[in-house]
């Protein structure tokens, strides 16, 4: 579940009170995303770009963590709360401080997790940011919860911003238009049956929490999700023999063509955004964050760049599998082929120099270059928030500021915006060019791996793997 909301409307209490702890528990660095996990015992990690491990420090004195070169992307605390063994609490940083790239960071995490807890003061309304982001989670399968928390004013609030959120089209729980629950928190009674599994901690669509519904135990969910889980269903085409059709075409060719317009057009569409996010930038350095904020502003941007890249590249890498294999195997192309096909190719990478440089970690330096790190413990410190086993082909793309781009620009000495400016261009031309070169070096490992699979199918007759 991933809680969002302005930072004053008290979300760190909220949390607390759910998860009956101390608020000071749930301190994070600015900027960080805070992951609440279930563990026997308490610790606490901190993520930091450039580093292949966290770092650990004591979880009940957040203040006393490591000097870190930079925040840490995410912050991950452990606790034995019987609580967590149900869901993961993920504490996201305020929705306007990250602006137009955080906000798209925060909805791929609200995507991932299926659920959001939004906190709201009684007394608060909703920002421009707050309501784009409900607006854009309206339209999804995501499951929202609102949290109002009292005021100055008390509760006089709470009608003005339930009327905003229905003019904007932003639907609250259970389906009803922007409904709050002045019992946001549920009683020690409800937590203590939600750990027993009698019932939901929340029952979204009522006004009161924690009734669990009738007939809705743990016997019949518990079981029946355990037994999907343990029996999921068979995929077409995962087991058994898999011919190639008899006429299947110039399919090499194709594989070659396909693989360069990809690249091709990953590369212009990453410029075309690198060009957007440098007036962006310019436009916060000159009459925003300053030097000061420059390495947090730009950071952010790389997480969203990331995100993206990755989005594009599986996109035409899942394109390409189908298009070649289907002239071998016919169209459509069951998903049992295809994944049959992709771990086939991963496992190509082994023996090929290309594909094992794969996994790699873009760091930007305090020299406005880029520097790299392999490896997958590398690319998962640059997460913020935790994302289930990736099913696609090609690793994520990572880049994120090495620490030493906010000690250079915290410097009493560099606070000269012009300066700025041009260190940020060439910073953005180097990830340009880098980035680049590696959705080159992925589609060549994919040409060349795909085209080893597909090549032992079409002379055997079926497919090999």
């Amino acid at each position: 579940m991933i809680a969002a909301g302005p930072a004053a409307a008290g979300r760190a209490s909220v949390l607390a009170a759910l998860l009956e702890i101390d608020a000071a528990i749930l301190t994070a660095p600015a900027g960080s995303w805070l992951v609440v996990r279930h563990s026997a015992k308490p610790t606490r990690a901190a993520y930091v770009p450039g580093y292949r491990l966290p770092h650990s420090y004591r979880p009940d004195l957040p203040a006393a963590g490591p000097a870190l070169a930079r925040p840490p992307r995410r912050v991950e605390l452990s606790l034995p709360e019987p609580l967590l063994k149900r869901f993961v609490l993920v504490d996201t940083p305020d929705i306007a401080a990250p602006g137009p790239a955080g906000s798209g960071v925060l909805l791929d995490a609200v995507g991932r997790a299926g659920a959001l807890l939004f906190v709201i003061a009684a007394d608060q309304t909703f920002s421009a940011a707050e309501l784009s982001l409900l607006s854009e989670v309206a339209g999804t399968a995501v499951r929202v919860f609102f949290a109002v928390t009292p005021g100055v004013d008390g509760w006089a609030a709470v009608g003005e911003a339930r009327r905003r959120c229905r003019v904007r089209g932003v639907r609250g729980p259970g389906g009803g238009s922007g409904r709050g629950h002045r019992r946001g928190i549920p009683g020690r009674a409800a937590r203590r049956r939600a750990r027993a599994g009698r019932g939901p901690l929340v029952r979204d669509g009522q006004r009161r929490c924690g009734r669990p519904e009738a007939g809705a135990g743990r016997v019949g969910v518990g079981r029946g999700l355990r037994r999907a889980s343990l029996e999921p269903p068979e995929l077409p085409g995962a087991h058994g023999r898999v011919p190639v059709l008899a006429e299947p075409g110039e399919w090499a060719e194709r594989l070659d063509r396909q693989a360069r317009t990809a690249a091709q057009r990953i590369r212009q569409h990453l410029a075309l955004e690198l060009a957007k996010m440098h007036l962006r930038v310019v436009q916060e350095i000159v009459f925003g964050v300053g030097c000061a904020g420059l390495p947090q502003l730009l950071d952010r941007e790389m997480a969203a760049l990331s995100l993206l890249a990755t989005a594009q590249c599986d996109h035409h890498a899942r394109e390409l599998v189908d298009d070649v294999a289907g002239r071998l195997f016919g169209t459509p192309l069951p998903e049992g082929v295809r994944r049959r096909i992709e771990q086939a190719v991963r496992w190509g990478w082994a023996d090929d120099t290309t594909g094992q440089e794969l996994e790699r970690a873009l760091l930007v330096t305090s020299s406005a270059g880029v520097t790299s790190l392999t490896g997958a413990a590398a690319i998962d410190v640059l997460s913020a928030y935790p994302a289930p086993a990736r099913a696609a082909v090609l690793p994520p793309v990572a880049v994120a500021l090495a620490g030493g781009c906010w000690q250079h620009w915290r410097a009493p000495g560099n606070n000269d915006t012009s300066a700025a400016r041009a260190w940020a261009q060439r910073a953005l031309r180097e990830i340009e060019l880098e980035l680049s070169r590696e959705v080159a070096r992925r589609f060549e490992a994919i040409r060349r791996s795909l085209g080893t699979v597909l090549s032992d199918a079409a002379e055997h007759g079926l497919l090999l793997a």
